[in-house]
């Protein structure tokens, strides 16, 4: 039988994987006995993995996962006293090849370079430790985060873990409104910010855009104090808030160091990130000492094979769930992690692979909008000048791929060698339900498994699961997992509505996915975003895929819309390569993309209209929010929206609805 794949592992390159050594400790024979036993019996597959990360333990464990209160909250680790401090940092004190070496570097668009050590990053985290509890901070109280990529974002979240405090961190790109609403949804006792970072050579404000949401909420805040980095001292530092105290970051790591680390139980939080949705409310969702950082942990260093001594980048914010993802998933495997503070494509269109090349990179994390945009700007000459071969694996999360954009990262920046490790799960999973393991096939745009320890299966209408190839239907964990979502911060009811409300015990992700004859699972999109034209399901990525073959197509996002015949339709935004001179060359382009998807669809499912809009409405990790696209033509309530990267193209969009130029 022909294959999809296109990249095999060697059997060479198969023995080297830390997947591979890990089942032959196990004793399984390969790696379908591995997932099949992970699913069956997760009790002991996460029994093994906690033993593998070498978690550190101040009491033991007594159960591996209590199930009293049924699927939506089991307990993991039950009466184990721990701390993500501990794990992340304070277990490497014995291990001098771990201790000494770098566990963070950080680049940025200055040109600036900083690294610190594990016993360095240890040292300041103390110091921070110490100077937020002199202000008060303790056990379950919040701090907000609102950072660029920057050392001082992760010392404060190990400072905080060490004190038993929670800290929420957010999108460094949020306007007043998406801080507003996070304050008033988490409740946050402190804040710590930076007075300005640098995007491609401009600076941004930070520090004033945190005192215009807190002259909104005015008295009802509950926030006491904001910790600013900042060249300034505290002595300048006046707050125009009754009642607040703003101080410097260095006044802060400078009053002394705290040795002593809060002894947390397995289950208590650690972090809360705040994702948006189809309400106005952002939605906080809960992470445990043991759960984000042990998933974390796994997929990256079992499943995406990080080792000790591996570099990680991952193009991120700390508001993306990538950001924590990185963190935890690089110090838990005594790796390192580099952050890079600006734009990939600045000063140069290969500013990222230039500093995979001086950094010997091996695991790049990308998405797949960035690679759309490279692959308009990065030439045949800029390749070959490229040494990657520090590179051992491409990591790729965000939304569904398109062929053409992964093929151009696997043949010519790859070179047909290095897997892409396509990634997709979220927030709420503490990482992925879908990888690509390295000990099997990869096909482009999917995923030649779930990960272990993840029950995936697909349903249809009905609750009754998919058994036949090709067929698309909702994605579903048919059992609990180490690092599922504890809840939603203070909404215990909503959370369970979310997930749990349509069938039983069953964890409802919203993706509309299939598997192929081979085993290879795609995901079509969003399972609200799919369209049903003429009884057709499709998802939209499907007809995206089309459109951005055409040359002039630079980006594509379709949406389903009501049609009296159909039922619903398909209408296209498209965001091209370069401008057009005039109106007629922009008609002469719709009829060819027309006729495009016409030709590969048939009549029957060709767009009802294509529009050329300058942009399309992302989040800050390049998610196109076709949900946005929707409600903003339609009409509709947009709801939350303080993700986006760019609100302004909602405008242009509402301005593509027929009924809105006849007004006009």
């Amino acid at each position: 039988m022909e294959t999809k794949a296109v990249w095999f592992p060697t059997e060479n390159s198969m023995k080297q994987t830390r997947m591979y050594n890990w089942m032959k400790k196990l004793g399984v024979s390969d790696y379908e006995e591995l997932y099949n036993r992970s699913v069956h019996e997760p009790d002991w597959f996460w029994s093994e993995v906690e033993k593998e990360i070498e978690l550190g333990w101040y009491e033991p464990y007594t159960e591996i996962m209590n199930t009293q209160h049924g699927a939506p909250w089991v307990r993991w680790f039950e009466e184990g006293k721990t701390n993500v401090c501990l794990n992340a940092l304070e277990k490497w004190r014995n291990h001098a090849q771990v201790w000494h070496k770098p566990a963070i570097i950080l680049l940025n668009e200055l040109g600036e370079r900083i690294e610190l050590t594990y016993a360095e990053l240890s040292e300041l985290v103390n110091r921070a430790a110490f100077g937020l509890r002199s202000m008060g901070l303790g056990k379950g109280d919040v701090v907000l985060l609102y950072m660029p990529m920057i050392p001082e974002t992760l010392i404060t979240m190990l400072a905080c873990s060490k004190l038993g405090a929670i800290f929420t961190p957010i999108f460094s790109g949020f306007a007043v409104d998406g801080i507003q609403k996070r304050i008033e949804a988490a409740e946050p006792k402190m804040i710590v910010t930076a007075d300005t970072f640098t995007r491609k050579g401009k600076s941004i404000k930070m520090k004033a855009v945190v005192d215009e949401a807190l002259d909104h909420l005015q008295s009802n805040s509950t926030v006491e104090r904001v910790i600013v980095v900042s060249k300034k001292s505290s002595e300048d530092m006046e707050s125009k808030h009754e009642g607040l105290r703003e101080m410097s970051w260095h006044e802060l790591i400078n009053a002394g160091a705290l040795d002593a680390t809060e002894q947390m139980d397995s289950q208590d939080p650690f972090m809360l990130i705040y994702t948006s949705g189809t309400t106005s409310r952002p939605k906080g969702i809960v992470h445990t000492h043991t759960g984000f950082p042990l998933k974390a942990a796994f997929d990256a260093g079992i499943c995406m094979d990080l080792k000790q001594e591996d570099k990680m980048l991952w193009v991120t914010d700390m508001g993306w769930m990538m950001g924590p993802f990185l963190v935890y998933g690089v110090l838990l495997n005594g790796s390192t992690m580099v952050f890079y503070d600006g734009s990939p494509d600045y000063p140069t269109n290969t500013a990222l692979f230039k500093h995979v090349a001086e950094e010997r990179i091996s695991h790049l994390g990308i998405s797949p909008t960035l690679i759309r945009s490279m692959m308009s700007k990065v030439t045949k000459d800029d390749l070959e000048q490229l040494d990657l071969v520090s590179l051992k694996v491409f990591c790729s999360t965000g939304e569904p791929w398109n062929p053409e954009p992964w093929l151009w990262l696997f043949e010519a920046v790859g070179h047909k060698k290095i897997p892409i490790f396509n990634y997709s799960g979220g927030t709420e999973i503490s990482g992925g339900i879908f990888g690509n393991v390295l000990v099997k096939p990869i096909a482009p745009t999917g995923f030649n498994s779930a990960l272990p320890g993840m029950a995936a299966a697909i349903y249809q209408a009905d609750g009754t699961e998919m058994k036949e190839p090709e067929e698309v239907g909702e994605l579903v964990l048919k059992a609990p997992w180490v690092g599922m979502a504890n809840g939603f911060w203070l909404e215990p009811e909503r959370y369970e509505q979310t997930y749990w409300s349509r069938w039983e015990n069953i964890w409802l992700h919203g993706d509309w996915v299939h598997q192929d004859t081979e085993g290879h699972w795609y995901i079509t999109g969003r399972s609200d975003d799919t369209l049903n034209i003429a009884g057709k399901r499709m998802g939209p990525a499907e007809m995206e895929s089309i459109l951005i073959e055409h040359p002039k197509v630079k980006e594509a996002g379709t949406i389903g819309v009501p049609d009296e015949i159909k039922g619903e339709t398909a209408v296209c935004f498209v965001v091209l390569q370069e401008e057009q001179a005039n109106k007629e060359q922009i008609d002469g382009l719709q009829v060819e993309l027309f006729q495009l998807v016409q030709k590969r669809l048939g009549k029957a499912l060709s767009p009802k209209s294509i529009h050329i809009v300058s942009d399309l409405p992302k989040t800050r990790n390049a998610k196109i929010m076709r949900r946005v696209i929707r409600s903003a033509y339609l009409g509709l309530d947009t709801g939350d929206i303080s993700a986006l990267e760019n609100p302004e193209t909602i405008a242009q969009i509402q301005s593509c609805h027929p009924a809105q130029r006849l007004n006009e």
